[in-house]
């Protein structure tokens, strides 16, 4: 018996031609815009990931967290549209999510201090299923708890004391 094909690439060069079709869709966007910017591919923990770095401050407006979850969602189409899959590929602009990363530890650092105070639990805003494994990496990290509970674009995490 055979397992039924899913959605999603296993292998590393399924995720490396994702990675290219990505790259290829935000160089075709920057060149729209005229906007310089140097691309690089990984692939980790499953997904891959494209990042786009500027020596200039060409990408200021382009690495605004919002701008960069709504070209993070269209290069997915891009890349859904030419492999015939669902595509979880990351995009960074200009260190955007090294700086999310530093927001939302101080956002979960905020949280601990409300359970330090009393609170039984603590939420988080919702976030996009990127952010909140980041917070659940971190939440672990600190040696509690959490768990994500809403739909849609009202999912959010708690967190609580083991």
């Amino acid at each position: 018996m055979t397992d039924a094909p899913t959605n999603e690439p296993t292998e590393a060069a399924d995720l490396e031609q994702e990675g290219d079709i990505a790259a290829d869709y935000i160089e075709g966007l920057l060149d729209i815009a005229d906007i310089d910017g140097d691309l690089e591919l990984d692939v980790r923990q499953g997904r891959a990931y494209v990042s786009v770095e500027s020596d200039g401050t060409s990408l200021r407006t382009l690495s605004d967290p919002e701008t960069v979850q709504a070209l993070q969602e269209l290069t997915r189409l891009a890349v859904q549209n030419k492999t015939g899959h669902f595509s979880r590929v990351i995009l960074d602009i200009g260190g955007s999510r090294d700086a999310r990363q530093v927001e939302l530890e101080k956002l979960v650092d905020r949280a601990i201090a409300r359970l330090d105070e009393g609170a039984s639990q603590a939420s988080l805003p919702a976030m996009s299923s990127y952010e909140r494994k980041l917070v659940h990496d971190i939440v672990s990290d600190r040696g509690l708890i959490s768990e994500s509970y809403g739909d849609g674009a009202e999912r959010h995490t708690v967190l609580r004391r083991a």
